[in-house]
C-alpha cells in the first residue's frame, strides 16, 4: 500500500538517505569558512551562487577558496561521492535555485542530507515552489527545515537583477548558516 510518502517523494526515497538530526552545528561567524557552492543548472542558479559567495568572503571574511560544483541532474537526489566531496571539503554549503517544483524539492533535499552529514547549508528556493519545497522536508522527516525564498522567476533576471537578488538574500543566508542566526530566530 503507498504511503503519503510514497506519492509525494519524487526521489522514490521514503525514508532519509542520512540519519541524525536536521541541522548541522553552526559557527559564531564566516570567518575563514570554506564554501561549497551547489548548483543545479537552473538558469541564473551559478551567477547567484556565485555572487552570494563574493559577498560572503568580501564582508563576512570567508576563505577566498570555493569549491564549485554541478548537479547532472537537477530533480534528483545529491550523488553519494558528490554528497561525500561536499561534506569532506566545505564548512558550508550553498545551493539552489530551486525555480521549479522538482528542483525545488531536490535541493531541500540535499540541504536536508548536508546538514544531517554535519554541513551547514543554504538552499535557495524561488517561493512560487514552497509547497514542493516544504512538502520534501516533510517527507525527509525534517518539516521545519530552514529553507530560503527568493521572489520567483530567478531564471529570467539579467545579471544586475541577479547581483541584487544577491544582496537580498545576504542576510538571511548568513543567519541559516551561523549560530548567531539560529540564536536570533529562536528568540523570535
Amino acid at each position: 500500500m503507498a504511503t503519503l510518502a510514497d506519492i509525494l517523494d519524487p526521489t522514490g526515497q521514503t525514508t532519509p538517505r542520512i540519519g541524525g538530526t536536521a541541522q548541522a552545528p553552526r559557527r559564531t561567524d564566516l570567518t575563514g569558512v570554506r564554501l561549497g557552492l551547489l548548483e543545479n543548472t537552473k538558469h541564473n542558479a551559478a551567477l547567484l551562487l556565485d555572487e552570494l559567495a563574493a559577498l560572503l568572503q568580501s564582508e563576512h571574511g570567508a576563505s577566498a577558496t570555493v569549491l564549485r560544483r554541478t548537479k547532472t541532474v537537477f530533480a534528483l537526489p545529491l550523488p553519494e561521492e558528490q554528497l561525500a566531496e561536499l561534506v569532506r571539503e566545505c564548512d558550508v554549503v550553498l545551493t539552489g535555485v530551486g525555480d521549479c517544483g522538482s528542483c525545488s524539492a531536490s535541493a531541500v533535499a540535499d540541504g536536508i542530507a548536508l546538514e544531517r552529514a554535519g554541513v551547514p547549508a543554504a538552499v535557495i528556493c524561488s517561493d512560487a515552489f514552497t509547497a514542493t519545497a516544504s512538502g520534501m522536508a516533510e517527507v525527509q522527516g525534517a518539516p521545519d527545515y530552514a529553507y530560503l525564498t527568493t521572489p520567483h522567476p530567478v531564471a529570467i533576471l539579467d545579471p544586475d537583477a541577479v547581483r541584487d537578488r544577491a544582496r537580498q538574500l545576504l542576510p538571511r543566508v548568513v543567519a541559516t548558516v551561523t549560530a548567531a542566526g539560529a540564536q536570533q530566530e529562536a528568540a523570535s
